[in-house]
């Protein structure tokens, strides 16, 4: 990985942990607030996705609208299960689950799906995620796993995040969609997806832009600006660099829950959390 791209993905890491922690305290938005910041998003950035529609005049045929599309889709499930994991759950559990979990998943799914077989440091990274996992959801010696918990959310989402990442790269590497517009393509997707709930929800919607507007604004920002860094990183980086390197935001995300929320066992969590930065590091050099 270049200097550069190393560059675009920790700047990234801080701006991602940074919108979660507002996202965590906004709370039970629920859809309605994933609706409410991505249409700000879509407001925000539509200057810019002008310019570079104007001057860099990227092909856009079925395949490129195709991978914006689906993108929105892939995003729409991943910010709901995100948003309503912080609804029953701490920033410290949910948000390392949730990244963490994504290189695992992928790794997983190529052995099953494709045959691969794992050298010993792939091994050995898989077994120090699955113990950070393991000490993020026990507490007091039981585990804490099950439906409808912090966990189950974080887990899901850690699926969305490998399934986005993974469409990602093909649009911007081997498609050429520039990655400001394949980031705001995903908004406008995400956003009208959403807008028959935002709609039966209007009194919600004033509620939360009273109540949390710096929030909401936040996020618009800080959302789409850390993940088209890490899109641009991936037009010329493997997402086997990318994708581990990113997840230096876990670390972000454990500390800021335990000390700026002041979320309990914030040692445990931490060691957890490190152990799972460890074990993608290890991952992305097996």
């Amino acid at each position: 990985m270049t200097l550069f791209a190393l560059a675009l993905v920790l700047v990234a890491a801080v701006f991602h942990a940074t919108w979660n922690l507002l996202a965590k305290r906004v709370g039970d938005g629920g859809a309605v607030f994933v609706w409410l910041f991505g249409a700000c998003s879509v407001l925000i950035y539509a200057p810019l996705a002008a310019v570079v529609v104007l001057v860099v005049a990227p092909h856009l045929g079925p395949a490129q609208y195709l991978f914006m599309f689906g993108s929105g889709i892939l995003h729409l499930g991943y910010f709901v299960l995100l948003q309503r994991g912080y609804a029953v759950g701490d920033l410290s559990l949910v948000y390392p689950l949730a990244r963490g979990t994504g290189p695992l998943l992928a790794t997983a799914a190529a052995v099953v799906l494709f045959g691969e077989r794992p050298s010993l440091p792939v091994i050995f990274g898989i077994a120090l995620i699955t113990a950070g996992v393991f000490v993020l959801t026990s507490e007091g010696g039981s585990l804490r796993l099950g439906l409808g918990t912090g966990v189950f959310y974080g887990l899901m989402t850690g699926v969305f995040i490998a399934s986005y990442t993974i469409w990602d790269k093909q649009a911007v590497s081997a498609l050429l969609i520039p990655p400001l517009l394949q980031s705001w393509a995903t908004a406008i997707v995400t956003t009208l997806l959403l807008t028959p709930v935002a709609m039966g929800n209007r009194k919600k919607i004033k509620a939360l832009w009273s109540d949390y507007k710096p929030e909401v604004l936040g996020v618009a920002v800080l959302s789409p600006l850390s993940y088209i860094l890490v899109l641009t990183a991936l037009v010329f980086t493997p997402v086997s660099y990318v994708a581990p390197a990113r997840e230096i935001s876990i670390l972000i995300g454990a500390a800021m829950g335990s000390q700026l929320l002041s979320e309990g066992d914030s040692t445990r969590r931490l060691i957890a959390a490190a152990a799972m930065v460890f074990g993608i590091a290890t991952l992305a050099l097996g």
